[in-house]
């Protein structure tokens, strides 16, 4: 059974969906009221609505990368997971309001130079600079349809990742053509300004972000591979050892982008949570390995160099704000939940916790997570074995007959915060039986891991 979004994670992307139109109504209004618009043709009405959808499709694109570029304030605000959702959501209608913006000006220019189309299309292609548009939107449409659920199943991650790359270059190569036959981007249109000051922003903050800073944290922090632990025929602990790890400011339940420099690993960075807090030298991951790059991973040698960012996710004690707390974690979602629980300082008595797993092998990290809860006093629910069905089936078969329930493993749903960390049809099956026997959808918190 899978649900809607949570109504925290729905009023998230409608609030980055608001400012996404803002900008682009502000794209709309700056080229009205700073151009000198010309509407005494039908071919120039046409140009007119080229030169709209160019506007706003180039907008969405922007923004697609302000909210990929891990910017704090949105990643604090919204959550990275919230601000990814929203740049996925974007892709189609920017690819769609290009695609048009091309359409209608070609129509546009042939309707008013009283010439055929495609008399007008190779007069475009003749111009370089528009041909490094088309080149730019032949990228974008790569990286469209890599998107696809259908396709995206096809790819291992790290293909998907290095397609997603062609999005810079295609943006790029776009430019040219504005400065040179737009008149937005003209010399003496004060609208330059503007999208030059948008472009600087949005690579500005993607070098800055996702380059210059965890470079700079990476060399500062000195991390290289401590160990690797077999903790299940599937998964491991990573042991990293470093410089003033405290002073990462992480916290539990986060994640961060880890580079493994080693053969086959280093060209692209891997989502993990911690799933210890950090000592001042050292701190774990804990992964699964049943991808190619998750089984070299596991492979590593004492001493690879490690580089990372982050950290990131509202995953975090912060979003407490009740008496109570309630914790589900499925399969390798326990890592998140296991350093999430050990930051938490709260009275005995007011954690419950859920572990679910479809068989013994995958009690990742439970005696950890029981050992601390028996100390401090809190409880922990064991699910194991194949899953039921319907709204309970998130436990296993054997709890879902015997009529167990969210209601019946978290007591105080109503005056609780409900962290769920799994995969995300699980997570949100949780979601609807937590919010049936009583939780608060706004004191729902979700850390639902697919690509």
């Amino acid at each position: 059974m899978s649900a809607q979004l949570p109504p925290v994670a729905r009023a998230h992307q409608r609030t980055l969906l608001r400012g996404v139109v803002v900008t682009s109504l502000i794209a709309i209004l700056l080229w009205v009221f700073s151009s000198e618009i010309s509407a005494d043709s039908l071919g120039q009405h046409v140009i007119n609505v080229g030169i709209v959808t160019g506007l706003v499709g180039t907008n969405l694109i922007l923004m697609m990368l302000l909210l990929a570029a891990r910017i704090p304030v949105i990643d604090k605000t919204f959550g990275h997971d919230q601000a990814l959702a929203v740049h996925a959501r974007l892709g189609k209608p920017a690819f769609y309001l290009l695609i048009l913006h091309g359409v209608f000006l070609t129509l546009g220019y042939a309707i008013d130079s009283n010439v055929s189309v495609s008399t007008t299309i190779g007069e475009l292609l003749a111009t370089p600079d528009v041909l490094l548009a088309v080149l730019g939107l032949a990228g974008i449409t790569v990286v469209i349809v890599s998107s696809i659920i259908a396709v995206r199943k096809l790819l291992p991650y790290e293909g998907w990742h290095i397609i997603h790359m062609l999005t810079y270059v295609s943006v790029l190569v776009s430019i040219p053509h504005q400065l040179s036959i737009g008149n937005v981007l003209a010399e003496g249109n004060w609208q330059r300004f503007y999208w030059l000051g948008l472009y600087l922003l949005a690579f500005g903050s993607i070098a800055l972000f996702r380059f210059l800073l965890p470079i700079s944290r990476s060399l500062r922090h000195r991390m290289v591979v401590a160990g690797v632990e077999h903790i299940a025929p599937d998964a491991v602990s990573i042991y990293i050892r470093g410089r003033n790890l405290r002073a990462l400011d992480s916290q539990g339940g986060q994640f961060f982008m880890w580079r493994f420099w080693a053969p086959g690993l280093w060209s692209h960075a891997h989502p993990f949570s911690l799933s210890a807090l950090p000592s001042e030298d050292l701190l774990r991951l804990t992964i699964k390995t049943t991808g190619d790059a998750s089984r070299r991973i596991a492979q590593l040698t004492p001493g690879t160099p490690v580089s990372f960012a982050g950290p990131y996710g509202v995953f975090t004690k912060k979003a407490n704000t009740q008496p109570f707390i309630a914790v589900a974690a499925s399969g390798i979602g326990v890592t998140a939940v296991r350093s999430f629980v050990e930051s938490l300082q709260v009275p005995a008595g007011s954690v419950t916790i859920l572990l679910r797993g479809r068989d013994e092998d995958s009690r990742y990290l439970w005696p950890e997570i029981t050992q601390w809860a028996s100390a401090h006093g809190h409880t922990v629910y064991e699910s194991l074995g194949p899953r039921g069905s319907g709204q309970t089936g998130w436990l296993s078969l054997a709890d879902s007959e015997r009529g167990v329930q969210a209601g019946t493993v978290f007591p105080h749903l109503a005056h609780s915060d409900l962290y769920v960390c799994g995969p995300a049809d699980w997570s949100n099956t949780v979601a609807v039986d937590a919010i049936a026997a009583g939780l608060s959808p706004k004191n729902l918190h979700l850390d639902s891991f697919s690509w």
